[in-house]
C-alpha cells in the first residue's frame, strides 16, 4: 500500500520543527501509521541519530522505513517507557504523537470506522484486542452508553441515543453494521448536523474501544519522564477532551495541569508549553486535506 494513501500526515513540517531535531538525537513518533512523520524525522537526523516508531496495528509494518537508524515497535504507545528501556534507551531528545485516526482506517470499511461505507461494528486499532464496538453497543447497559456519548462524544442528548440502542436491542436485535447504528440513531440527531454529531458517536465508541484516554495519559507520564532537559514533546490532537490532557501535562508534567510552586512562588513544573495556543492546519492545508481541520498542535519542553 502507498503510505502517501494509508495516511496524509497533518501538519508535517510545523510538528517535525516542533522538535528542534539534533542530527545525533534520539526521537520516538509513537504513532508511526503511513510514516509520513518518521520519514521527516529520518530526513533531519544525521548518521549517529535513531528513531523508533511505534504502532499497535498489524498493517502499519508495510510502512516502516528501510533505514538502520529506524527501528519500529509494533505495540501501543502506551507501553513506550517498557521498550524503550527493552533497548537500552533511558532517555529521548524528543517524542511526537499524532493522535488522528488515519485515513485508512476511516477508508477501509471493514475496519468499522467510517459513516460512509457499511461495515462490521469493529473499531479495533489492535485487532488482535478483544471488545468490539459491537461489544459496546450490544452488551453495555443504558448507563454506560450515556457516559460514553456524554463524556468521550460530548453529546447532549447522550441518555436519548443510549435508551434508543437500548431499546433496538429490545425490540428487533442486536445491532451489527455502522449502517444499521446510523438508523437506529438517525431520527434523534439534528438535520443540520447529523453527519457531525454521527461522528461524535463514533468518536465515543472508538475511544471505549481503544482505551484511547488512558492510554494517552499512560503515553504522556512516559514521555514527561523519558524527555532529557530540553527535550520536545510534540503532540497533534484532534478533540477538546485529547487537547485538554496533552496543554495539562505539558503546562505542568501531570495529568491535572496542576503547577506546583515554591516557598518563594516559583514555578516548579518539568515542562512547559512553548506556545500559549494550539497551533492549526493553515486554510490550504484544511482545503487540501479536509481531516486537517480538528487538528490541534501543541509543542512542550522539559526544564528539569
Amino acid at each position: 500500500m502507498n503510505t502517501e494513501t494509508y495516511h496524509v500526515p497533518v501538519l508535517l513540517s510545523e510538528s517535525v520543527d516542533g522538535l528542534n531535531i539534533q542530527p545525533a538525537g534520539l526521537y520516538v513518533d509513537v504513532t508511526m501509521g503511513g510514516a509520513g512523520h518518521s520519514r521527516a524525522i529520518l530526513g533531519r537526523l544525521g548518521s549517529e541519530g535513531r528513531l523508533f516508531g511505534f504502532d499497535q496495528d498489524a498493517d502499519a509494518v508495510q510502512n516502516a522505513p528501510h533505514d538502520g537508524r529506524f527501528t519500529f515497535v509494533r505495540s501501543n504507545f502506551r507501553f513506550l517507557r517498557n521498550w524503550l528501556r527493552y533497548y537500552g534507551v533511558d532517555q529521548v531528545d524528543g517524542v511526537l504523537a499524532d493522535l488522528g485516526v488515519s485515513s485508512h482506517h476511516f477508508d477501509e470499511a471493514g475496519r468499522g470506522f467510517s459513516l460512509r461505507a457499511d461495515g462490521p461494528l469493529d473499531m479495533r486499532m489492535n485487532r488482535q484486542a478483544r471488545l468490539t464496538a459491537a461489544d459496546v453497543v450490544n452488551g453495555y447497559e443504558a448507563d454506560d452508553l450515556a457516559r460514553i456519548f456524554g463524556v468521550y462524544g460530548e453529546m447532549r442528548n447522550a441518555r436519548a441515543l443510549a435508551a434508543a440502542i437500548v431499546r433496538h436491542r429490545s425490540v428487533i436485535g442486536s445491532v451489527g453494521t455502522t449502517m444499521q447504528l446510523q438508523q437506529v440513531l438517525q431520527p434523534l440527531l439534528h438535520p443540520a448536523r447529523e453527519k457531525k454529531e454521527m461522528a461524535k458517536v463514533f468518536q465515543a465508541l472508538r475511544i471505549e474501544v481503544n482505551g484511547e484516554m488512558q492510554a494517552l495519559a499512560d503515553m504522556l507520564t512516559a514521555a514527561v519522564q523519558m524527555l532529557k532537559p530540553g527535550g520536545r514533546l510534540v503532540v497533534l490532537s484532534y478533540h477538546s477532551l485529547e487537547d485538554r490532557m496533552v496543554k495539562n501535562y505539558m503546562r505542568s508534567g501531570n495529568q491535572q495541569g496542576q503547577v506546583e510552586k515554591d516557598f518563594y512562588g516559583n514555578v516548579m513544573s518539568s515542562m512547559r508549553l512553548l506556545k500559549g495556543y494550539a497551533q492549526e492546519a493553515s486554510p490550504e492545508e484544511q482545503e487540501r486535506n479536509p481531516r486537517s481541520r480538528s487538528a490541534r498542535l501543541r509543542v512542550g519542553e522539559k526544564t528539569a
